[in-house]
């Protein structure tokens, strides 16, 4: 990929989320027994997009063009698709797919009940695994995960559709996307307008609160990560919700900005948000010491008894329709307004 690639920063960002997934996920296992009887390869049938429209209706193949101009041949009704760290948008839309995207003793947790029984597959998505899960249709999120040959390879076993980074990272256009994909574009619309509705709602539900500003925190590694306003739940507060973004923020210069900002507990301690959000990963795995130091205690919202810890396997760090519906649930529940 060269530097000079607009989409360079997104892909980077994407990368560095999901390497910090994985080193998160690792971390948290090693204290966290499995679940007994709990089966992550039993083989419950995925739902197709015929079943999800609740229509007898057949739709006719059709030949798509995707974001790398691949004339994709979309078959009709597909019922064994693929769609991985997409998975949020297949749910919106009621369709279970017959993989969903993991990562070394995690997946995505906030998406359990739509995913109930579904086998996981690695992230990288190996030519292997694919093949034994014999899907009918593949969707892609970024054309990095289809480099070197690797299209080519997923396109024998199933048609390989990718949606390309500048529609994956907005995940109103993802879901569109695949609901035009799928032929589920009236629910595609209707999950958007149920989306919007619910963050009018809560917006309002907000407005005794005044006007409240608040940052969003990841602890991983020991590390503290600070959430733009693009990404995750960081679209949700600040874009949806109207809640101001802390200082800290725009004082990133433009040029090193990104999804995801590493910062020093040094720097957090000039922290001005009424309230913080923090996803402590590392809470999980046993080793929060860092929240216990004189630096972090004398944030202002850590004083004011305003931080508010959300679930390392919860929506935070994820985007999408059913993501973000649980963050403001969530931040309902937190804020009480």
């Amino acid at each position: 990929m060269l530097d000079n690639d607009r989409t360079a920063p997104i892909r980077k960002s994407q990368w560095l989320l999901l390497s910090l997934l994985v080193l998160a996920l690792l971390a948290s296992a090693c204290g966290s027994p499995k679940e007994e009887g709990k089966d992550a390869t039993s083989n419950q049938p995925p739902t197709s997009a015929q079943e999800s429209s609740g229509e007898n209706k057949t739709h006719e193949p059709k030949v798509m063009k995707d974001a790398m101009g691949h004339e994709v041949h979309i078959p009709a009704n597909p019922s064994h698709i693929i769609a991985s760290y997409l998975e949020d948008h297949l749910v919106a839309l009621g369709v279970k797919p017959v993989a969903q995207w993991s990562v070394p003793n995690g997946v995505q947790d906030y998406l359990s009940e739509g995913l109930n029984g579904v086998p996981t597959i690695p992230y990288n998505l190996p030519v292997e695994e694919v093949l034994n899960h014999e899907p009918d249709l593949l969707i892609i999120g970024d054309e990095a995960l289809v480099q070197n040959g690797l299209y080519d390879q997923y396109a024998k076993i199933a048609p390989t559709y990718v949606l390309g980074s500048e529609t994956a990272k907005d995940w109103r256009k993802a879901l569109k996307t695949i609901g035009d994909i799928l032929d589920l574009s009236d629910k595609a619309e209707q999950v958007l307008k149920d989306y919007e509705q619910k963050a009018a709602a809560t917006k309002e539900k907000l407005k005794p609160l005044g006007e409240r500003s608040a940052a969003i925190l990841w602890l991983t590694n020991k590390q503290f990560y600070l959430v733009d306003e693009t990404v995750s739940s960081g679209t949700v507060l600040y874009q949806d919700l109207g809640i101001k973004s802390p200082n800290l923020i725009s004082e990133i210069p433009a040029a090193s900005r990104a999804s995801w900002n590493p910062i020093s507990l040094e720097k957090l301690a000039m922290l001005d948000a009424d309230d913080i959000f923090i996803v402590n990963s590392d809470k999980a795995a046993g080793a929060d010491e860092v929240t216990n130091t004189a630096l972090w205690q004398s944030i202002p919202a850590v004083k004011a008894g305003h931080v508010h810890e959300m679930d390392p396997k919860g929506s935070w760090l994820y985007s999408g329709a059913v993501a973000g519906s649980k963050v403001m649930d969530d931040v309902i529940e937190a804020l009480k307004p």
